[in-house]
């Protein structure tokens, strides 16, 4: 620790140093968080109150919800601030908090979309066996795992940042706090702290992204089997599931399985999965799924019939 005494503070260069641009940055930003914002608290609520979404698919949906939306929390609030800000600053505390909370919550919006793949294969190949296999007391052991797993992940991610000296240039050319950005700035030879970031995140990224697609290919062979108005009612779910794992891991790929290089394009490619992927998953989840939506109306009429009598 005594090495990173010289370094008490590091100086964010956000997306852009442009003032205009700021300013639109921060416009569309802060819009795009707040949509994120109410779309998932919507769910979360619409989840937690409606009983017809008491199924395993809607209880990992209610946690994919919630890491949502703190996964964008520990990135987009600080960006909006930086964007209003000449010179943005994040001390070297905030700065691992940060890399903590984003990787926590990354790891764990990860380990759930396994999770919801894992709870279509066994609805769809394994129907008659569902709700013995996929039971409350499963699905809370595995949603469990998840967070103590994402808390491993992210644990080791601090002890990389941490044994990294600084000791000179402080500037980050990103929005956010993450080891990549951090590398450039260590003066020590990071070959090593690299290549576990590499095995720790790109191993986590590139694994979980072909368990998913080779899951996903199963479950639609499977689907052969089914009547067509069955078929297309999984069929639906399915295809949600893979627009979301594409958008979220293709990014993610390309960012932590490279050697300690950074490009310019890398910040605009980290815009897809922190804000990207929790604005779309709300509005993928809720208009392709008649039930959510048959659910919030529910919830709509309820709020109305309380209200008016008031």
């Amino acid at each position: 620790m005594q090495l990173h005494n010289n370094v008490t503070e590091f100086i964010l260069l956000g997306l852009t140093q442009d003032p205009f641009r700021k300013k639109v940055i921060f416009v569309a930003c802060l819009l795009f968080y707040l949509e994120i914002l109410l779309g998932n608290l919507l769910i979360l609520v619409t989840i937690k109150t409606s009983q017809a979404l008491g199924s395993p698919m809607y209880f990992f949906l209610f946690h994919l919800s919630l890491s949502d939306t703190c996964f964008c929390t520990s990135i987009a609030p600080r960006m909006i601030v930086d964007a209003l800000l000449k010179k943005a600053t994040i001390s070297f505390s905030e700065c691992i908090i940060q890399v903590f909370s984003f990787h926590f919550f990354g790891c764990l919006e990860i380990f759930i979309l396994i999770l919801m793949a894992i709870d279509r294969y066994v609805a769809i190949c394994k129907p008659l066996h569902y709700m013995t296999i996929m039971n409350r007391r499963v699905c809370t052991v595995l949603v469990a795992v998840a967070w103590v797993g994402s808390c491993v992940h992210s644990l080791t991610q601090i002890f990389l940042a941490l044994s990294l000296p600084f000791c000179g240039p402080n500037v980050i050319d990103h929005y956010f706090c993450d080891l990549q950005p951090l590398l450039k700035l260590a003066c020590a030879d990071t070959y090593v702290i690299n290549l576990l970031l590499v095995s720790n995140s790109g191993a986590i990224c590139s694994v979980s992204f072909v368990m998913l697609m080779f899951s996903y290919v199963i479950i639609l062979h499977s689907l052969r089997n089914y009547s067509a108005e069955g078929k297309k009612k999984a069929l639906s779910t399915c295809i949600s599931h893979i627009i979301v794992v594409i958008l979220f891991f293709v990014p993610c790929i390309f960012i932590y399985t490279r050697p300690a290089t950074t490009f310019p394009v890398d910040k605009m490619i980290a815009v897809f999965y922190t804000i990207g992927t929790p604005l779309l998953n709300p509005l993928i989840y809720t208009l392709r799924n008649a039930e959510v939506k048959n659910a919030m109306r529910n919830l709509w009429r309820k709020t109305l019939v309380s209200y008016d009598k008031r």
